[in-house]
């Protein structure tokens, strides 16, 4: 009975030292998602802007405008910008974007990565192990960028996707990132990034514009800047998406681990109940045996 009681000792201390850590990462999720929040808020209204406003211009004007960022060609090589984060214990947020990933795969381009035409651009080390474990073909020069997450580091990898697009090494880009709805509510997105969409409705598309200087000059001008933006509206997106997942789920982490304790405190309280009777029988038998 004794080493009973201790097992349960040592489990009621150990889930109680779980729960402490987790409380602990719970709170620093929240003050890093207090700021990864702020920065994506400020930031969807600027990108959304110019991503209308890129697409109403493109579909104004010639398809040869903004060095062939536009031009729509056969699909035979495809690229995949997947967003994900460095660590774990961040609920399913991870396996949501690889998943969407191999979904869109398979569902739009199975004819493409069967002849081996796929290829993934991971920005996270989540993504790059996964995708890399699995024998994709994988470009490992950006996955690092959230150890040190700034518009710079951004803009490398936006640069080399579009010069790739533009040199046709690859025929369609696409975007996998986390969009950030609040800390308990992420929305995986699949959105095509190259070449540069038209708008969907004509009634969305204004093409009442004055171009001053030309517009040749100012497409080719604004259009990588506008490019850049969304990719890191996307991985501002996916960094306050995965502080969000990793709070919540902490936080039900810790309560489970309350609700772990309370049981083992239960089933402690009911162990040493039963040896103290255990003893007290003893002694009792013990004595009447002596009078006997």
């Amino acid at each position: 009975m004794s080493g009973q009681l201790k097992e349960v000792r040592l489990r009621i201390k150990s889930v109680g030292t779980t729960q402490q850590i987790t409380k602990a990462m719970k709170m620093v999720s929240a003050a890093k998602l207090r700021r990864a929040q702020d920065a994506i808020t400020q930031m969807r209204p600027y990108a959304e802007k110019l991503q209308e406003m890129l697409s109403n211009i493109i579909g104004s004007v010639d398809c040869n405008i903004g060095g062939g960022l536009n031009v729509e060609r056969p699909i035979e090589k495809v690229l995949f910008i997947v967003v994900t984060s460095d660590r774990g214990l961040c609920g399913a947020f991870n396996a949501n974007s690889i998943k969407l990933t191999k979904s869109v795969i398979n569902e739009k381009y199975k004819t493409q990565f069967e002849k081996g035409n796929v290829t993934i651009l991971p920005l996270g080390k989540k993504g790059w192990e996964s995708f890399t474990r699995n024998g994709y073909n994988v470009i490992d020069n950006y996955w690092t960028i959230f150890s040190d997450l700034n518009f710079d580091n951004v803009k490398a990898a936006a640069e080399y996707v579009r010069n790739a697009f533009v040199s046709k090494e690859f025929d369609r880009v696409e975007l996998v990132y986390s969009k950030f709805k609040n800390a308990a509510t992420q929305e995986f997105v699949c959105e095509q990034h190259l070449p540069i969409p038209k708008s969907k409705s004509t009634k969305e598309t204004n093409n009442d514009f004055i171009f001053e200087p030309s517009k040749e000059v100012l497409i080719d001008e604004l259009m990588p800047k506008i490019l850049n933006t969304q990719i890191y509206k996307g991985v501002l997106d996916s960094n306050a998406s995965e502080h969000g997942a990793r709070m919540t789920a902490m936080d039900k982490a810790t309560e489970n681990a309350e609700e772990m304790l309370r049981s083992l405190r239960i089933s402690y309280n009911r162990a040493r109940q039963a040896s103290i009777t255990t003893e007290l029988t003893e002694i009792v038998s013990g004595a009447a045996a002596l009078e006997g």
